[in-house]
């Protein structure tokens, strides 16, 4: 009875071991491939794999001489000698016999469910149509793969065409008939190139040079052409090569300014901007921002050339030559957008600093987020540009971009990827339990302050996992979020209290969007254009009020009194009160009346004309 006992706990114990190693194995595939990739960048295993592949070669070439030899002395049949798999496989065993290296580099095992990462290095020192050129074993005839990879565009055949591009610039300068030409002159010169006029700022940056930067010259712009379109043969590829700094295949953020800043000089949708020279930074500001939020999808601060030409940004700058009105262009380049982010930005900064720190957040959307959220926020974790100051716990303006956008649509790749970060405190992958508990216990006490019966922790994960349903029941990882299409509601649940109790009170069983709609406005631009309406409302307002209050003069009063001689009232002994007085009629009232409802001060000149609008405006007040 013992010994069964034994037997019975120790295949339990067995079990829980296994169960065990199954939830603690690590993913270790993703690592090897990169150690993979490493460890084949080496100088040593690159020399290591060319003195190996000479070697083969050699041998080749031996025993393929050997062979002719025999063939000769034998009078065999005459021809060219086409190996075999026989002596494919016998040179293999010969070669492999033969010492390589004394100590070659040992490649790290990587995981069988994982492919690795396909490189291509030239290690044979021959040319690109060399290494096209292969072999058929059984004919022995040479096929030609034609190229089928251009990361700067595909070559055009028409050799004409950079020829007649550098006649019409020629043709430009001496229609204009001047030597040199500012940057807003060059629109013509972009023109002539087949690009739209918005490329002249990049187009002006590539040509410059020498001391004067003001203007430019027909060689400094043939001789830049002929620079960028000998590599480049595509738009995405000079565009980059034209703002990227020497040396550089990517764009920083400081590149885009050019382009920036002319844009606001000469798009005629901003020319209201142009009287504000000091909102010129904060606009150029949120635009790179927004740029690099949409494009940079690698988040590390430098769009490539696949990431542009993946993304819509240069069908958006040829669109604004087309359309006038700036507010119509939602991508990017929305000025009422600017004026929405900003705004809510100064409402934080209080001391105006350009910077927001843990108090100022804290007042985000009347008190709705987590602090343990704005703390992860202002760490560091989520964006590292360099104008934020992380170890002081601020937040810049751009940061504030990137979060007031991703806290607003939830919906976009980019905002599942930032809060994603935020949640994920251990950096590995994926959100567990823990962590949803970790944000989830500060919204208990939030909504048991609003005197509401919080969801159990329990059952609120059981709704989380049944909603997003990943692929491993214990965690969530990336993938499972963007995948899921509800990871607004997920991440509002845990982020922000207001919009969890909104979501609560809608209809579970509502249909949902499922966002294919191309016509349907983002979560974003609904919400801009709601805060820009009530933000020009209140704007009027103020306005209104202030303009009132600075009407207001001392020689009201006597005209006051006319009006009340005229119609047999004393204005001072009228109800017994003072001008204070609720009952009473004052300079100010008459002046608000008089402009809301369009009648006009009187005076000795009226010649005792009666003005019906006045009399019903202060009758109405009284």
């Amino acid at each position: 009875m013992s010994k069964s006992s034994s037997k019975v706990s120790k295949a339990k114990n067995r079990a829980k071991k296994n169960e065990l190693n199954d939830i603690l194995i690590p993913d270790m595939s993703s690592k090897v491939d990169e150690l993979f990739v490493r460890w084949f960048s080496l100088p040593g295993t690159q020399q290591s794999l060319k003195e190996s592949l000479r070697k083969i070669r050699k041998t080749s070439k031996e025993k393929e001489a050997k062979s002719k030899t025999s063939e000769n002395s034998n009078h065999n049949n005459a021809g060219n000698y086409t190996m075999d798999d026989d002596d494919d496989e016998s040179l293999t065993k010969k070669t492999t016999n033969q010492p390589i290296l004394d100590k070659p580099l040992v490649s790290p095992r990587r995981s069988p469910r994982k492919r690795r990462v396909s490189i291509e290095f030239n290690i044979s020192g021959r040319s690109d149509a060399d290494s096209r050129s292969v072999v058929h074993k059984s004919s022995g005839v040479a096929l030609d793969i034609p190229k089928f990879y251009f990361p700067r565009g595909k070559p055009t055949s028409n050799a004409d065409e950079l020829k007649s591009t550098l006649r019409n610039i020629s043709n430009v300068f001496a229609e204009s008939g001047k030597e040199r030409l500012t940057r807003r002159e060059l629109a013509t010169v972009a023109d002539a190139c087949g690009l739209t006029a918005y490329w002249k700022a990049a187009i002006f940056k590539a040509s410059v040079s020498g001391d004067d930067v003001s203007t430019v010259t027909k060689d400094e712009v043939i001789t830049m052409w002929e620079r960028v379109a000998k590599d480049n043969h595509d738009n995405t590829s000079k565009f980059i090569s034209m703002l990227a700094k020497p040396g550089n295949c990517h764009l920083d953020f400081d590149d885009f300014l050019c382009l920036l800043l002319d844009i606001v000089e000469c798009h005629p949708g901003l020319m209201f901007l142009r009287e504000a020279p000091e909102f010129h930074t904060r606009y150029i500001n949120t635009v790179v921002a927004r740029i690099f939020y949409i494009v940079n999808r690698s988040w590390s601060g430098q769009i490539t050339l696949t990431e542009l030409r993946k993304s819509n940004f240069l069908q958006v700058l040829d669109l604004l030559t087309q359309e006038n009105d700036i507010n119509a262009i939602t991508d990017y380049f929305s000025y009422e957008h600017f004026y929405v982010v900003y705004c809510k930005f100064w409402e934080l900064d209080t001391d105006h600093d350009l910077v927001v720190d843990r108090l100022d957040l804290s007042r985000h959307a009347n008190g709705a987020l987590p602090m343990r959220l704005i703390d992860r926020l202002l760490c560091g974790a989520v964006t590292r540009w360099d104008s934020s100051d992380h170890r002081q716990g601020n937040m810049s303006y751009v940061d504030f971009v990137w979060f007031l956008i991703s806290e607003e649509d939830k919906t976009t790749p980019t905002s599942i990827e930032y809060w994603f970060r935020c949640m994920d405190l251990d950096g590995d992958g994926f959100i567990s339990m823990y962590e949803m508990e970790y944000f989830y216990e500060e919204q208990i006490r939030k909504l048991e302050q609003l005197e509401i019966e919080p969801l159990p922790f329990e059952d609120c994960v059981c709704q989380m996992l049944d909603m997003v349903k990943p692929a491993l029941s214990d965690r969530i990882s990336l993938r499972d979020l963007k995948q899921c299409k509800l990871a607004k509601i997920f991440f509002d649940t845990f982020f922000n209290i207001e919009k969890y109790l909104e979501h609560e009170q809608k209809d579970p069983f509502a249909p949902q969007k499922d966002g294919g709609d191309a016509n349907e406005p983002s979560d974003w631009v609904r919400y801009a254009m709601e805060e820009y309406e009530l933000l020009v409302a209140e704007e009027h307002a103020n306005d209104q009020q202030m303009s009132l209050d600075m009407s207001y003069n001392d020689e009201t009063d006597s005209l006051i009194k006319e009006e009340f001689a005229k119609y047999g009232m004393d204005s001072n002994s009228r109800g017994g009160s003072s001008d204070n007085d609720r009952g009473m009629v004052g300079s100010q009232n008459f002046v608000s009346a008089s402009s809301l409802y369009g009648g006009g001060g009187g005076g000795a000149g009226d010649g005792g004309e009666h003005d019906s609008n006045r009399f019903t405006a202060v009758s109405n007040i009284a």
